[in-house]
């Protein structure tokens, strides 16, 4: 068994801390589609979501050994380096949490990481191959991916349902959105749940608890993916409403294309050692579903609010967990301070989400906010319905209209 010092402790808490708010701020990566259409109620939804993530964090440690391995130079790290990019990164996830954004809980720890590690060790000790090939390109090429394939989906599904019985038809598109959602969980254990694992074992590492270049022991693995099942079981419902009802309305032909799209994408990337966001590939393919359908629209006010949370992740995890590290530095007190700070903070987060409770008995009710610029320009150009007496109009023969040069007849009443 690895011999641990007290700040070791605190890394391994705050890193399994990290790892459940991934889990209920990524819950709407697998069920949020699932839950809006009908296909399960919420809490068995996120029950079963649980169950497989858990199992998903034992398939694969390849993810985990990205983060620990490659992302970093281990030789310039200290656990205190570790406790402060979790800082950062619990700290944005509870935020968007907050909000309601589906922002990517990947990006969060991988900016707090590289924050934190440039404050402590300078630039170089950050690989920027690694960082650019297995997290940045797949971040930019996941959700364009992911979306081109569930909009193709989308439109074949449709295509090949046309004769179809209609409820038959819902009924086992119904059956496959709840297959393909446990695939999406499974592929989410097996991506995020090694992150957790891989900083876990990276903090280890720089300790002198376990030797460099080790795999994750299976302690860590096991408290990984009960922490990220515990979280996923809690269910973000903020961001399960977003991704549901807040981008575009699916109907079980889409939510399916949408999450059998995403699944693939995840499972390839996580076979790859690709640090992939779940949620940046879900939410394209959300995206992709909802342009696939005809007379499908998207939200794009939501979605631009949410394209600015992703560009924002690295950058704010980053910034927080230099600070965090910059206090550190000044010994055991330096650590007290962050760990009371983010303990403060996460209860004031808390409190402010208290005053809208967003749970599983509300999660499918969204207030409708003003069209977006997009959504406004194409119903600019779209001609309106016809109306009762246009409709009457277009079935009276041309020679009974009145012609434009003709004039109408009047009758004189003598009184």
């Amino acid at each position: 068994m690895e011999s641990f010092s007290l700040i070791l402790a605190i890394v391994v808490v705050t890193a399994l801390a990290f790892d459940f708010t991934n889990g209920f701020h990524d819950t709407a990566n697998a069920m949020a589609t699932t839950i809006s259409t009908g296909a399960m109620r919420p809490k068995i939804a996120v029950a079963m979501s649980a169950v497989l993530n858990l199992v998903g964090a034992f398939l694969s440690v390849e993810v985990a050994n990205t983060i620990s391995k490659g992302l970093v130079d281990e030789a310039g790290i200290r656990p205190e380096v570790i406790f402060a990019a979790l800082v950062g990164a619990i700290l944005w996830n509870l935020l968007t949490w907050l909000v309601g954004l589906p922002s990517s809980s990947s990006h969060a720890l991988m900016g707090g990481l590289i924050g934190a590690t440039i404050a402590s060790a300078g630039v170089g000790a950050v690989h920027g191959d690694v960082l650019v090939t297995k997290v940045l390109i797949p971040a930019v090429a996941a959700p364009l991916v992911a979306g081109i394939a569930a909009l193709l989906a989308t439109r074949l599904t449709y295509s090949l349902g046309k004769k179809a019985d209609g409820d038959a038809s819902k009924k086992g598109y119904r059956a496959g959105q709840i297959a393909s959602a446990g695939l999406v969980s499974l592929a989410h254990g097996t991506n995020d749940a090694q992150k957790t694992m891989g900083v876990i074992t990276l903090a280890l590492v720089a300790g002198g608890a376990v030797a460099p270049d080790s795999d994750p022991p299976m302690w860590v693995i096991l408290s990984a993916g009960i922490a990220i099942a515990l979280g996923t079981y809690l269910g973000g419902w903020r961001i399960i409403r977003t991704m549901g009802k807040g981008l575009t309305d699916l109907q079980p032909q889409q939510g399916f294309a949408a999450q059998t799209s995403a699944a693939t994408v995840i499972l390839a990337s996580s076979h790859l050692g690709f640090s992939l966001s779940t949620t940046h590939s879900v939410s394209g393919a959300v995206m992709g579903a909802g342009l696939g359908r005809k007379g499908g629209v998207v939200r794009w006010s939501t979605a631009t609010r949410m394209f600015v949370a992703w560009g924002l992740t690295l950058p704010a995890a980053a910034l927080v967990g230099a600070l965090a590290e910059y206090v550190t530095g000044f010994g055991n007190w330096g650590t007290a301070v962050v760990a009371v700070f983010l303990v403060a903070s996460s209860a004031v987060i808390w409190k402010l989400s208290r005053r809208e409770v967003v749970d599983h008995t509300n999660v499918n009710e969204v207030d409708e906010e003003p069209a977006g610029v997009v959504t406004t320009a194409i119903a600019a150009v779209t001609p309106p319905p016809a109306g009762p007496s246009e409709e009457l109009a277009a079935t009276i023969p041309a020679q009974a209209q009145p012609s434009a040069d003709r004039k109408p007849s009047t009758t004189t009443t003598s009184v």
